[in-house]
């Protein structure tokens, strides 16, 4: 009798083991399709390209990037899903849209409904010899002026996600916006400086000594020096992977059209992300970093920072050497969390914003309307 009740006892945990295998889900043999597309800017006047493009099915992110022409494949399980588009880590301009995937099919998304979008509260400084305001309206996209008295109102400037400083929008060599900038960065927000802009970031007149009095970054992290002469440096070196496979290349000849553009003459390498660098001296020419905090500045989120989505870390199953940094819905954090995603980008570990600074700027009056302009296309939206 026992015998007999130990095989009855075997053979209904067989079924039970043999009627549990249909519920195991082989990512393999998830039915699919192809949605394609070309993501453009708000007014449809710019293919973006680096854009990341992406579906949620369950814990799994079924993504792709746009090419430098705006173009897309991806491949997704079928059904009704919601395309996402991002770009930068997805805070300030993204879209997201509708689309029925059918399987073995391609689905072309309309144009309209691939266009990004801004979320981002922007803001810039008016300056003398720069106007980025130009490149951000030419994308469709909009930014209010601000003073550079403003710049000390924490309050004001705490509205924004991103603030630009064109080139002489100071008016004078030592700034005493340290602390507001400062706490602005810290709690997210980002900022562009461009040349003689470098002044917000390290404080004095650009003379070169490094050990000038004024702006929020530690001397030891930034040096620059408006020695630059009116030039067109041949040939500059797009040493980011990611800025030249959006920008489509490797190279582009910037011009100088003003004599003592503040070149960087020193900065810390641990610190900063070298973008383009001359290819006769490898000196940097733009460069990038989202590593400054300032401990006693720590406070709420600036900016738009109650739209209900959050950006993420997702780490793929069974691929945790290659995560993916999105934006989300907060209401899906849960379901994220509980399968290892993290909060925040996933190359940056707190919660600051990211600083662009680079030598160039627009040409004074106007848009560069070479690969540069494009350059500055991707620091706007990539903020």
């Amino acid at each position: 009798m026992k015998a007999l009740k130990n095989v009855s006892f075997i053979l209904l945990l067989s079924i039970i083991v043999w009627s549990c295998k249909d519920d195991i889900i082989d990512p393999t043999n998830i039915e699919k399709g192809m949605i394609e597309g070309i993501v453009t800017s708000a007014n449809g006047s710019k293919a973006i390209g680096g854009a990341i493009v992406f579906v949620l099915d369950g814990e799994e992110v079924y993504h792709a990037y746009t090419d430098a022409t705006g173009n897309f494949n991806l491949e997704a399980p079928i059904g009704t899903q919601t395309l996402h588009i991002q770009t930068g880590d997805g805070t300030n301009f993204r879209t997201s849209t509708e689309v029925n995937i059918e399987k073995d099919q391609t689905t072309t998304i309309d144009a309209s409904n691939a266009r990004l979008n801004q979320v981002a509260n922007i803001a810039y400084v008016v300056g003398s010899f720069d106007e980025i305001q130009l490149v951000i309206n030419s994308l469709g996209y909009s930014a209010d002026e601000i003073t550079y008295a403003d710049l000390s109102n924490y309050n004001l400037i705490s509205q924004y996600d991103i603030i630009f400083l064109n080139c002489g929008s100071n008016g004078m060599d030592f700034i005493n916006t340290d602390p507001s900038l400062a706490a602005f960065v810290t709690n997210g927000g980002s900022l562009y400086a461009s040349d003689w802009a470098a002044s917000y970031l390290v404080g004095g007149n650009g003379t070169g000594t490094c050990d000038a009095e004024g702006g929020f970054m530690a001397n030891d992290k930034l040096c620059t020096s408006r020695t630059g002469q009116v030039t067109t440096i041949m040939g500059a070196q797009v040493v980011d992977a990611s800025l030249a496979a959006s920008t489509g290349f490797n190279n582009l000849d910037i011009e100088y059209d003003a004599p003592q553009w503040d070149m960087i003459t020193n900065y810390d390498a641990n610190y900063w992300d070298v973008l383009i660098s001359d290819p006769s001296t490898n000196d940097a020419l733009m460069i990038r970093s989202n590593q400054f905090a300032d401990a006693s500045s720590v406070g709420d989120p600036v900016g738009n920072n109650g739209d209900g989505w959050i950006t993420i870390c997702h780490i793929p199953p069974g691929n945790p050497d290659n995560p993916i940094t999105i934006t989300v819905s907060a209401n899906s954090w849960d379901a994220h969390e509980a399968h290892g995603d993290t909060m925040g980008p996933c190359d940056n570990t707190d919660t600051s914003g990211t600083i662009y600074y680079t030598t160039f700027h627009t040409h004074a009056g106007g848009l560069n309307h070479d690969n540069s302009e494009a350059i500055l296309e991707y620091v706007v939206l990539n903020l």
